[in-house]
């Protein structure tokens, strides 16, 4: 029989393999990792990605390095899962009070608390074992991001800009790729950093439309509710931000033609958003949060082709 909360989830990706052909005992778990919502990962991973290609163009060589960039995607998938539950059982008092989140595994029943704690505990053990492939200040900068992590969940009960710290966090990857291939860090992954901040808070903020309600009700704050009707308007600074930082760092970095003409694309899908915005729409809000992963990806894929050409 299927587990309660199975495919209530509305930000599920339909006809996941975690959902069709995972065991049954185990579905529960990989729902607390949002295994199902690979948006999550890939949203880590990306600026981990545009860092390795940014060191590549920085260094001179024809493209970032793969290793790295595989065990950047095990680490990405791990420490989302890892993050998310955590956050879960931190939030698991708000979540039963907010409609799309209160059929996850922890306030649904699901999974027990013990539970929760055990499987963090391996996602994390998997995080740490990637970490330690890499050079020594690389492994430093990483355990750095830790107490960002720790953070972010308690953030939105008294912060009405959480995203800022959530950006603080799913950013840190900008300095990792730049750390393991140089074992420094220099002023372009830290502009990379802040862009990817910027970009975070963005469309996080359209993330957060479709619980503004909700949100309300609860009490929970978030930069949606912080814009209020203006939140075209905050978006679009957030982008604008992001584009001028990404022009700083590329530049810092000596990038070409390529890294500019696909920062260009990027821009371009990051203003379409922007004119998308419909605040009383959660269902689009939803796939424009989701269109951020192609956009990331234009902007990799140009990267690399700067690199090599």
């Amino acid at each position: 029989m299927e587990q309660p909360g199975a495919s209530s989830l509305p930000d599920a990706v339909r006809g996941h393999w975690a959902e069709r052909w995972a065991p049954a005992g185990l579905r529960p778990y990989l729902r607390l990792a949002r295994i199902e919502r690979p948006i999550g990962w890939w949203l880590l991973l990306l600026p981990c990605w545009w860092s390795a290609a940014l060191a590549a163009i920085a260094k001179g060589q024809p493209y970032p390095d793969p290793l790295h960039c595989v065990l950047f995607l095990i680490g990405a998938v791990a420490m989302r899962g890892a993050g998310c539950t955590y956050n879960d059982i931190v939030d698991r008092d708000l979540d039963i009070r907010v409609e799309r989140t209160r059929q996850r595994p922890l306030p649904s029943g699901q999974v027990s608390l013990k539970g929760a704690l055990v499987f963090l505990g391996l996602q994390a053990l998997v995080g740490l074992l990637v970490l330690l492939q890499f050079n020594a200040f690389a492994i430093a900068t990483g355990f750095g991001s830790l107490a960002v992590v720790a953070l972010y969940p308690f953030m939105k009960r008294f912060f009405w800009m959480p995203q800022i710290v959530l950006g603080l966090a799913f950013s840190w990857g900008a300095l990792m790729g730049w750390a393991a291939m140089f074992g420094s860090l220099s002023p372009a992954p830290g502009l990379l950093y802040l862009a990817s901040i910027a970009w975070v808070v963005g469309y996080d903020t359209i993330y957060a439309l479709q619980d503004i309600e909700d949100d309300e009700i609860a009490g929970i704050k978030s930069s949606a509710r912080f814009f209020g009707e203006r939140v075209r308007q905050g978006v679009a600074a957030c982008y604008g931000l992001t584009v001028m930082l990404m022009i700083a760092a590329f530049l810092q970095a000596g990038a070409g033609v390529a890294a500019f003409v696909g920062l260009f694309l990027f821009a371009l899908h990051l203003g379409w958003q922007v004119a998308r915005i419909d605040r009383s729409d959660g269902a689009g809000a939803l796939r424009l949060f989701r269109s951020n992963r192609d956009a990331g990806l234009i902007l990799f894929a140009a990267m690399v082709m700067d690199a090599l050409f």
